[in-house]
């Protein structure tokens, strides 16, 4: 690839020199509208998020009712606009058909096929640059209907204008980015795969309510688990309390770590808190720590927690959160990954505000094995949380890289 700083795209493919061409939309496609009577094809919808699905996966059930008489039939490589508004997209999207060769879909939605001077993936990329965005924010006249859709015709959605390049061009970007997303759907499948392995082994691997002895072990332990109070086996340590007049503009105090700061079970260090290291009396975090959040606004949140994995000097918890210090801490950390752990929250959460107390917390019944069977599950565990992470990071590198590439090589 080649870079430009011209009237064509910041990056495009070696050999194409020429500058794009400005164009209306229903100068390349065609209008596509009707059905041949035909109801036992597939009936989908199109999620802003994940495209098409079949309107049983998305919402339990065939919502069409008497309506599917009325429905569009789509063919494989045509397209629909969805020009409903969401977070994701303000104004809509448009979606090819690649995985199936004719489907039913809502008439609402405003269906192309390509002429000879477009290529359909290409053009389902160019509406995810959003580029197009600015030509279809002038046709909106009014908010967004009840059902949420915009006020927007076809005809007028065929009236705006896009810059394209030669179909040969197109073709090219458009499998460069059918090969970006490919990319990235193997690695949400392995996260997936990854995580649901996780649930599956945290369910056999401890063991269930009321019994000493998990489904699943490591050869050579045999010994059952000794109920113990939690308080009894591990340290607790408080967070800090501080007033806003304690918090300063830069990095140059003391870091204090917030619910905020756990994401996806790892410490994420944006939108830090610094407050002056003269107000501090709490102790630093160190490695192997296990620090959790015990009060917050959402319920959702309690219990959120992760291990402290790298040395960070001036760094202490906030007073929503406690600290945990135990040898085997790979070991803890998966335990409090467990339903066990999420019903002991329930059970213990106040009754006025969301937080489990320090007290409450060490009065929480947990079994445990010896400390050569804890080593052997807490590094089974810390592999697999490995193994999740280094996923979580390709898939969201993709997607970095897919919105780099998305922003540079259209006009």
């Amino acid at each position: 690839m080649s870079e430009k700083n011209n009237n064509v795209p910041a990056i495009r493919f070696a050999g194409f020199t020429d500058a794009w061409e400005r164009r209306k939309l229903g100068d390349v496609v065609k209008d596509v509208s009707g059905n041949d009577g035909r109801t036992d094809l597939p009936i989908l919808t199109i999620s802003a998020s994940l495209g098409w699905l079949e309107q049983k996966e998305r919402f339990s059930q065939v919502i069409a009712g008497n309506q599917l008489q009325n429905y569009t039939l789509l063919r494989k490589g045509e397209l629909s606009y969805n020009h409903g508004n969401s977070k994701l997209a303000k104004y809509g999207v448009v979606i090819e058909l690649k995985d199936l060769n004719e489907a039913l879909v809502p008439k609402v939605y405003h269906s192309i096929k390509c002429s000879k001077y477009a290529n359909p993936t290409f053009l389902e990329y160019l509406f995810w640059s959003k580029i197009p965005d600015g030509e279809l924010g002038k046709l909106i006249s009014s908010s967004a209907r009840m059902d949420g859709l915009l006020n927007i015709s076809k005809q007028a959605f065929l009236g705006i204008n896009i810059t394209i390049p030669s179909v040969i061009e197109q073709t090219q970007i458009g499998n460069f980015f059918k090969q970006l997303d490919d990319t990235i759907a193997n690695h949400q499948r392995e996260l997936e795969k990854y995580k649901n392995l996780k649930i599956s082994y945290l369910e056999k691997m401890f063991p269930k309510e009321n019994e000493a002895f998990p489904e699943l072990r490591f050869p050579n332990f045999t010994d059952a688990w000794e109920r113990r109070k939690l308080g009894e086996i591990v340290e607790f340590y408080s967070g800090l309390t501080y007033s806003p007049s304690n918090v300063i503009d830069n990095n140059l105090g003391t870091l204090v770590l917030r619910s905020s700061n756990i994401q996806n079970s790892t410490l994420i260090l944006d939108d830090n808190v610094y407050v002056n290291s003269n107000c501090v009396n709490s102790q630093n975090v160190e490695i192997g720590d296990i620090v959790v959040v015990v009060r917050n606004g959402s319920k959702n949140l309690i219990g959120k927690h992760a291990i402290v994995d790298k040395s960070m000097s001036n760094t202490v918890i906030g007073a929503f959160m406690t600290g945990i210090k135990y040898s085997n801490f790979d070991f803890l950390n998966a335990l409090l990954n467990t339903e066990h752990f999420n019903y002991e929250i329930e059970k213990n959460l106040g009754a006025t505000i969301n937080q489990i107390t320090t007290g409450a917390f060490k009065d929480m019944f947990f079994y445990f094995p010896t400390l050569p069977e804890q080593t052997q599950i807490g590094n089974f565990f810390k592999q697999l949380d490995d193994t999740i992470a280094n996923h979580q990071r390709e898939l969201e590198k993709y997607q970095k890289i897919k919105l780099a590439y998305l922003e540079k090589m259209f006009v």
